[in-house]
């Protein structure tokens, strides 16, 4: 019989064994089936009452004024560059970390993505903004990296001294609010998606939230062809695109949220035990929690490695994690600007930018769990603090396995 005391990477008994399962994703049952069968034997299956249904009812989760649909987080984004007039070659303060939509929607709108390091929450740091402001920068889109908040209060002081629009990259923060307001409504506007990952989803789709009508309806209007809200249907007031959002999509996510509330209560009492848990535990660094943080989503339990307190590298530490049955992974290989499309880029010299922290995460220290794991029960918990615990305390066993 192994020795449960051993690490499962050298042989021991893991604490997970393959037979004990985590929460899968996506959840679903009959009302998704059933969503979908109902749209089919309607025969109406474009943009219509359930789209309505929905934005109605994601507007009230997200506690945003307007919500406006469309078929994904990252054209949610380039419509609202779009809705704010975003001018050729202007540019826009950005995160190095975060999926490569933050800053790629910047381009394909006309702008320049600035970038702008992270500190220890793995948001964009606010104090190093200002340095980044230059005459062409109009707007900021900070990212809620694994449903943790920015630091709004100081994002948005920085952008009204300079008169900037901040728009939120919200993809991860469904249902979080800062200081009792939903993400989403602290800046000009927010964008969300429901890809397939998220914690709310439909395979696809995307959502911008806020409460300003005017921004509402040039989002709506762009996102639509370049419809009005009141011209006939073959109007067209402005150049827009076509990025609604379909029937079938919308009835599904309103299938979602009918359970969102109660994952959301669960993965954030989770979330938090697993963060006081696991800040117990020397070399290992959860994301902070923050008291203007009024509720949490979790999109990802994020946890940062010190390699010189724990006596392993990252590689090593993932590897041990995962063989003790916990699906633990290093998250982002590299910061945007360090992707080939950034690097070869004709309309910005990217081989300068330098962002330390964020750097630190892509190759030395950051790790993910995902979120359906925060769905599991307390024992659950219980045991992920066990697997990282038991890995944290056999790490010098670990160089065994380079040597």
């Amino acid at each position: 019989m192994r020795n449960m005391n051993e690490l499962a990477i050298l042989g021991g008994e893991p604490v997970r064994p393959p037979e004990k399962k985590w929460p899968t994703w996506p959840v679903f049952d009959e009302q998704e089936r059933n969503a979908i069968l109902e749209v089919l034997e309607s025969g109406k299956w474009f943009y219509g009452e359930k789209v309505k249904q929905f934005e109605e009812a994601y507007s009230r989760f997200q506690k945003a004024k307007y919500c406006v649909s469309c078929n994904s987080g990252t054209t949610a984004l380039e419509i609202t560059l779009q809705a704010i007039g975003l001018k050729h070659g202007e540019e826009v303060i950005v995160p190095p970390y975060t999926f490569i939509a933050t800053a790629s929607a910047v381009v394909r709108m006309g702008g320049v993505p600035i970038f702008v390091d992270i500190d220890d929450t793995w948001c964009i740091d606010p104090d190093l903004i200002e340095s980044a402001i230059s005459p062409r920068t109009r707007a900021i889109i900070p990212v809620h990296f694994g449903g943790r908040i920015c630091d709004m209060d100081k994002i948005n002081a920085i952008a009204q001294k300079h008169n900037l629009i901040v728009i939120e990259d919200a993809c991860h923060a469904w249902g979080g609010a800062w200081e009792g307001k939903g993400a989403g409504t602290l800046g000009l506007g927010g964008v969300f998606s429901f890809q397939m990952s998220k914690n709310i989803t439909a395979g696809e789709g995307g959502a911008i939230v806020t409460d300003n009508e005017n921004f509402a309806d040039t989002c709506r209007s762009i996102s639509n062809c370049g419809r009005s809200k009141t011209g006939p249907w073959y109007y067209h007031e402005r150049i827009g695109t076509n990025v609604r959002m379909n029937e079938f999509t919308a009835n599904i996510l309103l299938a979602q949220l009918s359970r969102a509330e109660k994952q959301f209560q669960v993965r954030e009492a989770n979330g938090t035990y697993l963060t006081r848990a696991l800040m117990e535990i020397p070399g290992i660094y959860p994301q902070p929690l923050s008291n203007r943080i009024t509720r949490r989503a979790y999109h990802l339990i994020c946890i940062r490695i010190k390699e010189d307190e724990l006596g392993c590298s990252r590689e090593q530490f993932v590897k041990a994690v995962q063989a003790e049955g916990l699906p633990l992974t290093s998250g982002y290989p590299y910061p945007i600007y360090k992707q080939p499309a950034f690097q070869n880029a004709d309309f910005y010299d990217y081989s300068k930018t330098y962002c330390p922290i964020a750097e630190n995460l892509c190759y030395k220290s950051g790790t993910w769990l995902p979120h359906h794991i925060l769905l599991g029960k307390e024992k659950d918990m219980e045991d992920i603090v066990k697997i990282i615990r038991k890995v944290q305390e056999h790490t010098p066993e670990l160089r065994k396995l380079d040597a």
